[in-house]
């Protein structure tokens, strides 16, 4: 089966009533996670951004912490697992200083991290492409916002 597109889909679902529309909602998160957490975000965190920053910033320390530092090959594995996880949950906000905030977080706490990313010319690219997204995205964002994540930034390159 094809899949339509979102405008037929939008013109569709005009039509429904609530009751189905809520019955819909309930079927698409039973088939996929990412349906579901979506969901939960929509629901529950997208009212309060800032503690939604702060619950990812706790999972993201709490991966950290997890990671096997055996060998830099299984380094590379969980920092792509942590950024995946990040960028699912900028994806649902669809807010750019979220974007920032957590790329920005991310980024330090990948250069905070030992063994030094710095022996790894891979885990440094990754740093390297994270930082500058995190940048495109802040230049899109209100001026003070802009000034206080410059700094934030500069702290972390030094």
């Amino acid at each position: 089966m094809k899949a339509v597109s979102i405008k037929i889909l939008k013109d569709e679902l005009k039509y429904k009533s609530s009751e189905e529309l809520l019955e819909l909602c309930l079927r698409l998160s039973r088939f996929k996670k990412e349906n579901k957490e979506l969901l939960t975000y929509l629901l529950f965190e997208s009212q309060n951004e800032d503690r939604y920053i702060e619950t990812i910033k706790l999972e993201v320390d709490q991966m950290f912490e997890e990671i096997n530092t055996k060998s830099f090959f299984y380094i590379r594995k969980s920092v792509r697992k942590i950024l995946t996880s990040i960028k699912k949950q900028i994806r649902y906000s669809k807010k750019k200083s979220t974007e920032v905030e957590l790329l920005l977080y991310f980024c330090l706490k990948l250069k905070q991290f030992k063994p030094s990313i710095s022996r790894s010319p891979r885990l440094q690219k990754v740093f390297e492409t994270q930082m500058r997204m995190a940048k495109k995205a802040m230049y899109t964002l209100h001026e003070d916002l802009q000034y206080d994540y410059t700094i934030l930034i500069e702290e972390i390159e030094n």
